[in-house]
Order: structure tokens, then sequence, then C-alpha cells
């Protein structure tokens, strides 16, 4: 149901919904392991993500900084290409957990199974090396024999994609529209799987051979359930031994899940979008997203759907794979819809091996070393919000990305609390605001003029305090200029305003300040430094008061 939602109201080409291990762990801890209470989860989280999306709490996700967003990714291709590092050497019963994972792939390292470990790293091979092949192999001339240009459109189909094919220079299919024209997704999503798609197909003719011969070295994908579920509405109620559960004890019991299946969800989904997005070079719009997610989550409650977010491994295979648009979903629910009504029988001889392989080509690119390096050049205090996501998001995704956030928000509110402030000596003591003045900045803008205006020998007269850089002001940095003017004149100075911009200025008049005065530049306060306390109002040029 995710796809097809997704399709029509997502804005991120790659982004697959779905399950995932996160959101499984979530739901089982707060479904109780109830297919009911799960079922009803889902609905209640895409209800809430709706009612976000209807009250543009997009903006909210703009604070998943771009540090937080590259650690995340580094980490999750970490994460999940050695959780597939199991099915690579055909390891069983190796926890999900990061850490554990590694201790005891390491120490059963001895049980690997031949055939899965040789099959799986042939995939990976055979996968590199086409990927390699998209930037080495020369194009295919207009002049080249027939039998040349199908040879070059089988090997570019295989190793590329058709989006590729259609490129100048490549002559091959000059006809093909744009990756935008009507149908052409279909036509991209079928080809340029090509390359995944070839590597299972072979791996499982190969297990299927084995099979033949009575022999079978390699770990299968085993049976699939066959069917569909039904549409219909969740339960709102669940029987028990000992009577009905209602709806509103349901809820109950959910608890803090209402909020945190849905977070969880939404943030996982956004930080997956930015992230291939900014690799890509297309933009995403949060309030859409949590629109689609929301609709997503509240259909897939109609057929029987726990609740469902962004994967990152299947959205980093669906990149891969070239889908150029979200319309790349319809045709991948139309496969599974497919396979689990007709198909599940061949799925049986697939190889774990080789789905592993596919995974770990698709999501190892999406490590970015060089962030580091980077960041270090650019400005070290970013390397904060990164290195706290990377390590954490081995610990769990949720508490990396959280953890980010969290940090980013912190150094962001430093920034705002501490401003840089310029202080210069003169007739008049000039202080200038590197950056907007909010309430939390007013206790280091008040210490920052004191200190340095009733340390002086011979202090100034005046202190102008240059606003051009303030946009607006509270109620709280009214009453803290009031009280910092005050404490200045019991010390025999006078505190006066210049450049102030038209709502800075509407807000000082409308609080009725005592003695407020304020210069239209720098200059002009300057040159009228000699304002003795008390008699501030009658030196003001005409009309500076309005």
């Amino acid at each position: 149901m995710g796809c097809f939602v997704y399709c029509f109201l997502g804005t991120a080409k790659d982004v697959t919904l779905g399950p995932t291990a996160i959101m499984s762990l979530l739901v089982s801890s707060y479904a109780f392991h109830e297919p009911v209470y799960a079922i009803l989860l889902t609905f209640l989280s895409g209800c809430i993500q709706l009612a976000m999306g209807l009250l543009h709490l997009g903006f909210l996700l703009d604070f998943i900084s771009c540090p937080v967003i590259k650690g995340f990714t580094s980490a999750a291709s970490i994460t999940i290409s050695f959780n597939q590092v199991k099915n690579i050497l055909g390891l069983q019963g190796i926890p999900r957990q990061f850490f554990l994972q590694v201790y005891e792939t390491l120490r059963r390292i001895g049980e690997t199974r031949a055939g899965d470990a040789v099959l799986g790293l042939a995939c990976l091979a055979v996968l590199a090396g086409l990927r390699a092949m998209k930037s080495r192999l020369p194009r295919a001339a207009c002049m080249e024999p027939l039998a040349a240009r199908l040879s070059y459109l089988i090997v570019w189909t295989s190793a590329t994609g058709l989006e590729d094919l259609g490129s100048p220079g490549t002559h091959l299919l000059p006809s093909l529209p744009p990756p935008w024209a009507p149908g052409r997704f279909i036509t991209v999503a079928l080809s340029t799987t090509a390359r995944n798609a070839l590597v299972v197909l072979f791996a499982g003719l190969v297990a299927y051979s084995f099979q033949v011969m009575g022999s079978q070295p390699l770990t299968l994908t085993g049976s699939i359930p066959q069917g569909l579920p039904a549409f219909r509405l969740p339960r709102f109620s669940m029987a028990a031994p000992n009577g009905t559960i209602p709806f509103r004890s349901m809820v109950e019991d959910m608890g803090v899940g209402l909020a945190v299946v849905p977070l969880m969800g939404l943030l996982e989904t956004v930080a997956i979008a930015k992230a291939f997005a900014s690799q890509n070079d297309y933009r995403i719009d949060p309030n859409q997203e949590l629109l689609a997610l929301g609709f997503a989550n509240v259909l897939g409650s109609f057929v029987s759907s726990y609740p469902i977010t962004g994967s990152f491994g299947r959205t980093a295979v669906n990149a891969q794979s070239g889908v150029c648009t979200p319309a790349g979903g319809l045709v991948t629910g139309a496969l599974v819809l497919l396979s689990l009504a007709y198909l599940t029988s061949l799925f049986y001889y697939i190889p774990k091996a080789a789905l592993a392989a596919v995974i770990i080509s698709a999501v190892v690119p999406m490590f970015d070393a060089g962030i580091f390096r980077t960041l270090w050049r650019v400005k070290r205090l970013d390397l904060v919000p990164l290195c706290v996501t990377f390590l954490l998001c081995f610990w769990e995704v949720q508490y990396g990305i959280v953890a980010g956030v969290l940090v980013s928000g912190i150094l962001l509110l430093y920034s705002i609390a501490r401003p840089p402030i310029k202080v210069s000596e003169g007739d008049v003591l000039l202080v200038q605001l590197g950056s907007s003045l909010h309430f939390p900045a007013m206790e280091c803008l008040r210490d920052a003029v004191c200190s340095r205006a009733l340390a002086a020998a011979s202090p100034p007269r005046s202190v102008v305090l240059d606003c051009c850089h303030i946009s607006s002001i509270d109620y709280t940095v009214v009453v803290g200029l009031a009280e910092l003017r005050q404490e200045l004149r019991k010390h025999g100075l006078s505190l006066a305003f210049c450049s102030l911009q038209d709502p800075v200025l509407k807000v000082l008049l409308s609080a009725d300040l005592e003695g407020f005065q304020h210069f239209p530049s720098r200059e002009e306060a300057e040159r009228c430094g000699g304002v003795e306390p008390g008699d501030e109002s009658s030196l003001l040029p005409t009309g500076l008061i309005q």
C-alpha cells in the first residue's frame, strides 16, 4: 500500500516505504505482539502524521541538519552492509544489534558455508564490475554495424540502464523519450534494475541446478506464504478471555507509543529522503512527506499493515537501479502484489547470499568518508553532531538521529544565546551585534556592555547600540534593555540606539521606554555623543521620535 500511496503523494523519487527492523522493534514494544494493537497503532500513527501535515508542521524537520544526515547515512551504510555479512557467510542465529552482531559474526566465522561465501563474493564482484563499466565502456557511434550496436545495447542495459542509452553521444536509442515523458517510468523501472535482476536470476538458476542434482550448498530464501490480505476497517476493540477491551483502553495501553512510533517513522523517512535528495540533486517538501506517510499508514491499516517508514536498504537499491520518478513505486507495488498472488513458489530458490550482495552493493556508496575531512576544514564544530549521530546509530538508528538533532539544536541555541558582539571605544562606546537579538542573549549583551563601559579608566558618557542586524525583538529583550539603561544611568551613562529597523523601532516605541533615544545612522549617533543623561530627548534631531 505504501508504494502506491507514495507514488502519488511523495516528493522523493528514491524513497521506498515499507516495514523496517527499527519499526518492527518499536511496534512489538507498544503493540504487545497483538496484531489488533499493531493495526490500530498503524491507523492512529497515520492520523497523527496527517494532522501534522495539515497543520504545516513540516518546518520542524528542517532542524535535521546536513551533518546529522551524513552521519546517519554513513552509519546506516555500515550497519546494513554488516547485517548482510551473515547471509554472505551463511551464518544463522546472528543477533540484530550491531555490536553483538559483529562479535557473534567474528566468533562464528569458522562456521562459514563455503557455497554461500563463494556465491556471495562472486555476486559482489559482478555487481562491482557492472557498475565500473558505466564509466569505462566506450560509447557506440551512429555508423557502427547493427550487430555492434545491439551488443552495446545489451551490455549498457545490464550495466547502467536505459536512462544512459538515450543520453547524448550514445546513439543506441536516439528516440528514447526523457525520464519525465508519459510511460517512460515503466521502461526505466524495468530496465535499470537489469544489473541487480541479472545477478539474482543467475544465482537462482545456480541454486535450482544444485537442487535438481540432489545437493544444496546454498542457503535459500525458502517458502513464502501466498495470498493477499482482505481490505477492511481496523478493529477499534479486541476480544479478551475476560471480556472486550474497548478503544479507550487500547489507546491507554499503547501510551507514549502513539507519539514515539509516528515521530520515529517520520524522522527515519525524512532523513532518508533528505540524504538521497542531496545525493541526486532534487528537493523534498516536508509537509507533503507528512501527508504521504500519514495516508500510507491510514490506508495500510485497512490491509492489516503495521506502521511503515522509509527503508534505507530498499531505497538505496531503488536509487542504484536508476529509478527516475516516484512512479517507480507503482511497478514495485504491482510486482509485490503479483508475486504474493502467483509467484511465491519461484522465490524459494533465490539464495540469500545473492540478495545480500545486491543490498551491500547498493548501500556501500552511501558511506561518505570525505565529509569528516570537509567539516574539519570548513567548520569543526559541525563535527560534533556528525560524530554523535554516526556513533549512536551503531547502537540504534533512532537514537542516533534524535541525539544528532538535539546536539544540532543545542549548538543553534548557543549561537543565539551568545551572539558575536563587537565593542568599539571612542567618544561613545559603540556596541554592535553580529546577529539578531533574542531573549537568551540579553544577559550576554548586558555583561559585555557593563564590563567595558564601567571598567574603563575614563568611561564614555554614552553607549550606542548599533541595531542594524536586529530584525525583531520580544518583550524579554525590551525589559532587559530598560534594565540595562537604568544600570548605566546610575553610573552617569546614557544608552542610545541607531540603525533600528522598522519592526524593532515599532516595538520599542510601543513599550514607551523612559528616555528612549535613537538615531538613523551610526555616524549621527557618534556626532551626538555628548548627550548628558537626563537631557537625551532635548538633543535629538527633530522628527526622530514619532
